[in-house]
């Protein structure tokens, strides 16, 4: 096992923007070399990563982070689909001739390598076998059918590599009667259910401002291939692993798919107000929004106390959970009444110590200069090349390890950053490798 190494090789640093002060841990090392720190619970496990978008490179990011060495395999001149993906008034931020680089691309793709390979090309082909051989782990998105007509398909890797743990995500799994469309995250959060549960009561469908069923599908599919890694350690054999975006939202649909099958009773949209639960929900303040949640009855009484209406809960319809739930729509008018009264500042100082569960609504603005995002690093600066400042900020990793710590060690890639010097690594001469350049095989 490797041996611990402190987490010396950052700083803190404190920056201002748009006004809001913001504290990073800054790298000092060269982001192209692993850092002597890299010590997570995945060091010296290797992935190909031939994934693109959302769910599979969120899900290899993770690995990467955990230690794991993470090749990613892109396209030929125009690599991951999401370099191109970029908010109005982006490109300002990147230098020119660097290659296509943008945020949402760069908050999936640290700590990981990229080689662009010509899949369609025998040059290419081979290479990406040769590689395949020396893995642990293959993950890849294609769309249904494309690894098998590439000859890079499950079947054929684990002949040369019997070992191999091979992911694929697809938008609905392997077989069945959608295996062969295509997937994307709000198409497979309208069909598996959680557009029809999120908005507002008795109002449109809404979608959620993140992809949240690609990444919770990027989830699933990192605790999968860490299973199976364990698996193998137990029986010496790798093994196919087919995660999907519509059976990963089936699967978060929990307490409402135990409602519906076993009661038979349809799911209903209430915003973020709470179906078994009252009250639970965002309440407007004077100037913003506030949420709070009494769980229990014991909740209930204390929240009464804190807004001034100690004598709420003798009211037979709000005594208890079960009666608040029947008469919310009387509930609620005297709660909201009662918000708007303080801003949600002043509330925050009236909740603070109660042992309610409460919190603001908070802006990026504010989520990025609160103390806890702070005390548990979330927010990192690390140099990046195409970047015309030099560097970019990252979020930091959301689970912390009190030996084996997860680290950023390498800058998201240009693309085809690494062709070369993979290629070199697995025994291509110089001279191979410029004829490969030649022919477009990378």
């Amino acid at each position: 096992m490797a041996k611990h190494v402190p987490r010396t090789c950052y700083t803190r640093t404190t920056h201002e923007v748009c006004g809001h002060k913001r504290h990073f841990r800054s790298y000092s090392t060269s982001p192209s070399k692993p850092q002597a720190c890299a010590n997570g619970p995945l060091t010296g496990v290797k992935i190909l990563d031939m994934s693109r978008v959302l769910a599979a490179p969120f899900c290899t990011q993770i690995l990467a982070d955990y230690g794991a060495e993470v090749i990613k395999v892109e396209d030929v001149a125009k690599g991951d689909d999401t370099r191109h993906w970029k908010v109005k008034g982006e490109d300002a931020q990147w230098k020119p001739g660097t290659g296509p680089m943008s945020n949402y691309f760069a908050s999936v793709n640290r700590n990981k390598r990229s080689i662009c390979l010509n899949l369609k090309h025998e040059q290419g082909r081979e290479a990406f076998i040769r590689l395949a051989k020396d893995a642990d782990v293959v993950v890849e998105n294609m769309r249904p059918g494309v690894t098998e007509k590439l000859g890079i398909d499950y079947k054929t890797i684990s002949k040369v590599n019997p070992a191999i743990i091979y992911a694929s995500v697809s938008g609905y799994g392997p077989s069945g009667p959608m295996a062969k469309r295509a997937g994307y995250d709000m198409i497979a959060a309208a069909e598996a259910g959680l557009l029809h549960l999120t908005g507002e009561r008795n109002g449109p469908p809404v979608r959620p401002g993140l992809g949240l069923t690609d990444m919770c599908t990027g989830l699933f599919t990192h605790g999968a291939i860490i299973a199976a890694l364990h698996a193998r350690t137990l029986t010496g054999r790798g093994q196919k692993i087919d995660a999907s975006l519509f059976e990963s939202q089936i699967a978060l649909l929990t307490n409402v798919a135990s409602t519906w099958l076993n009661m038979g009773q349809e799911a209903e949209r209430w915003g973020t107000q709470h179906p078994s639960v009252v009250p639970y929900d965002a309440f407007k303040s004077k100037d913003l929004y506030f949420v709070v949640g009494a769980t229990n009855d014991k909740q209930f009484r204390a929240l009464c106390m804190l807004l001034g209406l100690s004598d709420l809960p003798n009211d037979p319809r709000f005594n208890t959970n079960a009666d608040r739930v029947e008469h919310r729509d009387e509930l609620f008018p005297l709660l909201n009444e009662a918000f708007a009264e303080k801003t949600t500042d002043e509330w925050v100082q009236v909740f603070e110590g109660s042992g309610m569960p409460y919190a603001p609504i908070n802006t990026m603005a504010k989520v990025f200069s609160h103390p806890q995002t702070d005390a548990r690093n979330m927010v990192q600066q690390i140099p990046l090349d195409a970047a015309k400042s030099g560097t970019i900020s990252i979020l930091g990793s959301a689970v912390k390890f009190s030996d084996t710590q997860p680290t950023i060690r390498r800058q998201p890639p240009l693309l085809g950053e690494h062709s070369k010097e993979i290629l070199r690594e697995v025994g291509y001469s110089e001279e191979t490798i410029a004829d490969f350049a030649k022919q477009a095989v990378i």
